[in-house]
């Protein structure tokens, strides 16, 4: 029983070492069921892998990791930049693309200053001959009677209105000139340079922004009252009473220009307490005003018409800051007698303004694009997009004056800006004697010159851009749609209307062709003015006549045996058009209007 109980034991001690030697050696088990393969760089016992020798050999790799051995390893270490091409790639085309800004924006730019050019001098030059020309109207309708159609002594075509609409729009804008720079008579310049020069710098730096920012305000809200007052007196209306309510629109423009024209002048004279303050301070205040710009909009998310937007508001801003420039230079040459060396102190500090400018207006426009994924052929597109307003304000069928594109599209007024510049010049410039008057004269013309050839210029450019950027089926679409709808009811042909009951309601599908009777010819006015459209006039009482398309009840045409069952349908929704587009035409007209603003966001 002994020697039976010590065997047990001595087996259960040889099972307990067995199952030690299993777990130091892990690796027995796994190779001998074929998961791992044989090492042949370790050393082998009898079938069993040395621990000790798999140990040592880490041992002496752990010490060839040296200070040495890494610097070695970061010195030769390589990489392959192919297996991330699109990466790469994509960046290049970043730096290209902020590398081409710059040029690209400065395109738009500069076409812009002279579209915002063209739209300034045409106040000086165009728009007095403009009112001369209208007024000449109004003294010539006597012989032509009021109510004529054709004057049977100078055939002009009265059209049923004393005025053609432009006029009545050149009329009124020549009033609020003359109004608001017989006001601005009382503004004392020089006391309110004096009263600004007085406060200390951090409130003018104040001061500043806050008149920075209430421009933009007046420059959206203003051309809406001025809009709002020019559709009001060329509206069509049935009774004489209703022309009452142009006095208080005609007001309303008068107070904005005027409070316009004073916020301009603050403007002007704090810079001009800038330019002549000792230590510079305000200047450097306010250059690096325009670099806190860049912080308030480079970090934001930017589309392409939101893009569109800022750069008219950049060029707006531009050309106002050169015409503040230039009143504040003309205000320092007065004061030194005129002395051209003192010209040259002013320009320095000129030179720096001009260039915070552009430098701000680059870095911002560079950042935006490369943040929002832009390419910068988008700058094309907008310069081609500015050149269609042009061209399509010079077409006979034009819904608005160029001027005013321009104020919508860029939120640029020119009104409270030449008051201004009117009001500094005439203060500054002593006119005396005819010589004086002569070189006035002279003057005179030289802007007229320069208006039209810049006028030339930029219709020829425009030309090209819009032809590039394939924008010429846009400024045809108005007459090729009206003749295909109009010959849809052949039985309404012989009515003397300009509209088609096709409701139709764009301005800008205004058909070229004549709407008087071919006794009539669309020339004969005074100037050239497009043939008014007699269907929103109400209908003379001598006309006997039946009424219009729009004024009858919808009835199948004279042809109800026709096999298409659809088309009596067509002209019973035309002529209920037709009816509706009598009293609808005139909001969407100031809709239409009213899309170009710089605050709203449709943007052809």
């Amino acid at each position: 029983m002994a020697d039976l109980s010590g065997t047990e034991l001595s087996e259960e001690k040889e099972t307990e070492i067995e199952l030690k030697k299993r777990q130091k050696r892990p690796w027995e088990d796994l190779h001998k069921s074929g998961k791992i393969s044989i090492t042949p760089g370790l050393p082998e016992t009898l079938g069993v892998y040395d621990i000790s020798a798999v140990r040592r050999e880490q041992r002496e790799l752990s010490a060839d990791l040296s200070l040495a051995r890494f610097i070695c390893t970061e010195l030769t270490r390589g990489y392959f930049l192919e297996h991330n091409e699109a990466k790469y790639t994509e960046r290049r085309e970043r730096v290209y693309t902020c590398m081409r800004i710059p040029k690209e924006l400065e395109k738009l730019m500069i076409f812009g200053f002279f579209l915002c050019v063209d739209a300034f001098l045409y106040v000086f030059t165009l728009l007095p001959l403009r009112v001369l020309l209208a007024l000449l109207r109004l003294l010539t309708l006597p012989c032509c009677g009021f109510r004529a159609r054709t004057c049977p002594y100078c055939r002009r075509s009265s059209g049923s209105r004393l005025l053609q609409p432009a006029q009545v729009c050149d009329m009124l804008k020549g009033l609020i000139l003359v109004l608001c720079f017989s006001m601005m008579h009382y503004v004392d310049y020089s006391m309110m340079y004096h009263l600004i020069r007085g406060q200390s710098v951090i409130k003018l730096y104040i001061i500043y922004n806050m008149l920075e920012v209430a421009d933009r305000l007046f420059s959206s809200f203003g051309q809406d009252i001025l809009d709002a007052l020019y559709w009001t007196a060329t509206e069509p209306k049935e009774r004489k009473r209703d022309s009452i309510g142009v006095i208080p629109h005609f007001f309303m423009a008068v107070f904005y220009v005027f409070l316009h024209a004073i916020l301009i002048m603050v403007q002007a004279s704090t810079l001009n307490v800038a330019f002549n303050s000792h230590n510079k301070s305000l200047l450097t205040i306010m250059m690096s005003n325009n670099f806190v710009e860049i912080k308030g909009s480079v970090f934001k998310k930017f589309e392409k018409n939101n893009l569109f937007q800022m750069s008219n508001s950049d060029i707006k801003e531009r050309f106002t800051s050169y015409v503040l420039l230039l009143i504040v230079c003309l205000r320092n040459m007065e004061q030194f007698a005129w002395n051209p060396d003192h010209l040259w102190v002013l320009f320095p500090d000129v030179f720096m303004v001009v260039t915070s400018e552009v430098a701000v207006d680059i870095i911002k426009h560079a950042f935006i694009t490369k943040f929002n994924d832009i390419t910068a052929d988008v700058y094309s597109e907008y310069r081609a997009s500015l050149a269609f307003d042009l061209v399509s304000s010079r077409q006979k069928n034009a819904c608005t004056d160029y001027s005013d594109s321009v104020a919508r599209r860029m939120g640029f007024i020119p009104l409270p800006l030449a008051v201004l510049l009117i009001r500094v010049v005439m203060s500054s410039v002593k006119v005396q004697g005819a010589l004086s008057y002569t070189c006035v004269f002279l003057f005179y013309l030289g802007l007229v010159t320069l208006k039209v050839l810049n006028s030339i210029v930029l219709l020829g450019k425009s030309c090209v851009y819009v032809k590039r950027a394939n924008m010429e089926d846009k400024l045809f679409e108005g007459p090729s749609s009206t003749p295909s709808s109009s010959a849809k009811s052949p039985s309404k042909a012989d009515q003397p209307r300009c509209s088609t009951p096709s409701g139709e309601s764009k301005v800008e599908q205004i058909p070229v062709t004549p709407c008087s009777p071919p006794s009539s010819s669309p020339s004969s006015s005074v100037t050239t003015q497009p043939t008014p459209r007699t269907d929103l006039f109400p209908p003379l009482p001598t006309n006997t006549s039946p009424a219009g398309p729009a004024s009858r009840p919808p009835t199948p045409p004279p042809e109800p045996e026709q096999p298409a069952a659809s088309l009596p349908k067509e002209e019973e929704e035309e002529a209920q058009a037709a009816s509706e587009l009598k009293h609808r035409i005139p909001n969407k007209d100031l809709l239409e209007i009213d899309r170009f603003t710089i605050c709203g966001n449709r943007i052809d």
